[in-house]
């Protein structure tokens, strides 16, 4: 069993960041197609972060290498956690510290955009952490263990079950994803007052290490996509690219709105879908 845990860690720490690479590029690939324009190539972000790799270290505050190092670190360990099967509670506060770090990096610049990205990155986890525990509640009460590995083996998937939190998860996906509406911390895109916000201070191998955390992030959130379909493996594919698909669309169609109005919006349809739902499954018995 332990070495079966190493060699899936190992797997996902390898192929995570191609897949999230090769994922981002055909973001901007289909986003370019959306506005009309020809776009770069699907390789993309694997030149852009081998060029900032590569670039002359020069730091603004020494102590941003320390906290993104700890961010990409922690990301990759909760994916790992994740991913091998692990417990799906400890990543979520493992995925909460990790931001923390992300926060206090941008906060250790003395630049004024960034202190405003690490403000509403904070109202980020604040936003997002409420349904990832909803959502490890959600998977306790239907499999009995808060191990990711008994989502696998649900004889009744657990779209079925949690309706509400996988809406719930869908909208936040859509903030951890840096789309718009809910791009309100940082965004690769100027259609909004704060373009990097909190990355705007980060250069060189910090920023890199910044983009290759975010290829993690992306696939931990689509392998919890993933456990809402599990035991059906092509309609967990489909899922998940539909999912994909769906994020690049609203980031096209939608304006951004306000802090406040993402905070008051994540918040209700938290409340309403997620906590609804965990109610409900509450008085109908819990475990299927």
């Amino acid at each position: 069993m332990d070495i079966m845990f190493f060699v899936g860690a190992l797997t996902f720490l390898i192929l995570a960041p191609i897949l999230g690479g090769l994922l981002s590029g055909c973001d901007r690939v289909l986003t370019a197609r959306f506005q009309s324009r020809v776009g770069p190539p699907l390789l993309q972000p694997f030149y852009d972060v081998a060029k900032l790799w590569h670039k002359e270290k020069a730091f603004s505050n020494p102590l941003e290498i320390i906290f993104t190092t700890a961010y990409l670190i922690l990301i990759a360990f909760s994916g790992g956690m994740v991913a091998t099967g692990g417990n799906f509670l400890f990543a979520v506060f493992s995925l909460a510290l990790a931001h923390t770090f992300l926060i206090l990096a941008a906060y250790s610049a003395n630049a004024p955009y960034a202190h405003i990205g690490a403000e509403r990155e904070l109202l980020s986890v604040m936003i997002t952490e409420p349904i990832l525990i909803l959502l490890a509640v959600g998977f306790f009460m239907v499999s009995g263990s808060f191990e990711t590995y008994h989502m696998l083996t649900l004889g009744t998937p657990a779209i079925i079950l949690l309706p509400g939190v996988f809406i719930a998860l869908i909208a936040v996906l859509t903030l951890k994803l840096r789309k718009s509406p809910f791009d309100i911390s940082t965004s690769h895109h100027a259609h909004q007052e704060l373009v990097k916000g909190v990355t705007s201070s980060l250069s060189g191998r910090s920023l890199a290490k910044v983009e290759i955390a975010h290829w993690y992030e992306m696939l931990i959130f689509l392998c919890m996509i993933f456990f809402f379909f599990a035991g059906y493996p092509v309609l967990s594919a489909v899922a998940v690219i539909l999912a994909f698909l769906l994020e690049i669309v609203i980031d096209n169609i939608f304006p951004r709105v306000t802090w406040k109005m993402t905070v008051k919006s994540l918040w209700i349809v938290t409340l309403v879908f997620g906590v609804g739902n965990i109610v409900v499954l509450g008085i109908l018995g819990g475990i299927v």
